[in-house]
């Protein structure tokens, strides 16, 4: 189905007013606009490849293969980017989709929504408030009380477990903590 027909299935047919952005909403932002920004060359050292194409180039990592599908440690996600704190591992649940899901926001300002027509579908995407990092997308078919689903990159996250051991501690060894597998690793 090409571009235009599904606007019009969409649509219903009725006049779509399209802004400079080219989508109907005309949700469109500029990285310029964050409160944080970051040269292309320091984010292209300090990423892995996989972290800088899911959030610089709105990519996605393979359903089942990020770090943190299966975590049940409590503690706190991040903007890999720039650190901001975005969700809590008591709000995280299986959703089955081989993402991190959470049902709730650390706070309501802590995410951006915009609305995202690629691949011929409308999604909600979802990007760090302060940098503009893409960290996946939001579903309507989570559990209550928000009956929402924050799918999101594992490759757009870190984590700060709540007894204080930061992810590059255990990501060395140290803390008692075992390195990863290899199963979960990054590119």
């Amino acid at each position: 189905m090409s571009g235009f027909n599904l606007l019009h299935l969409v649509s219903q047919g009725q006049p779509v007013k399209l802004k400079a952005c080219g989508l109907p909403s005309g949700t469109c932002r500029s990285k310029k606009t964050w409160p944080k920004s970051f040269p292309e060359e320091e984010l292209r050292k300090r990423l892995s490849p996989m972290q800088y194409q899911v959030t610089q180039q709105k990519g996605t990592e393979s359903a089942f293969t990020g770090k943190y599908t299966d975590n049940k440690e409590e503690g706190t996600y991040h903007c890999v980017v720039c650190g901001a704190p975005l969700f809590t591992s008591d709000k995280k649940f299986d959703s089955g989709s081989g993402w991190p899901s959470f049902f709730d926001l650390i706070n309501k300002d802590s995410v951006t929504l915009t609305d995202d027509f690629s691949y011929g579908m409308h999604r909600v995407e979802a990007t760090c408030s302060q940098c503009g990092a893409h960290l996946g997308h939001l579903f309507d078919d989570g559990p209550r009380p928000t009956k929402k689903r924050y799918c999101i990159n594992s490759s757009s996250l870190n984590f700060k477990a709540k007894n204080g051991v930061s992810e590059e501690v255990e990501a060395s060894g140290g803390a008692g903590q075992s390195p990863p597998s290899s199963k979960n690793e990054e590119l």
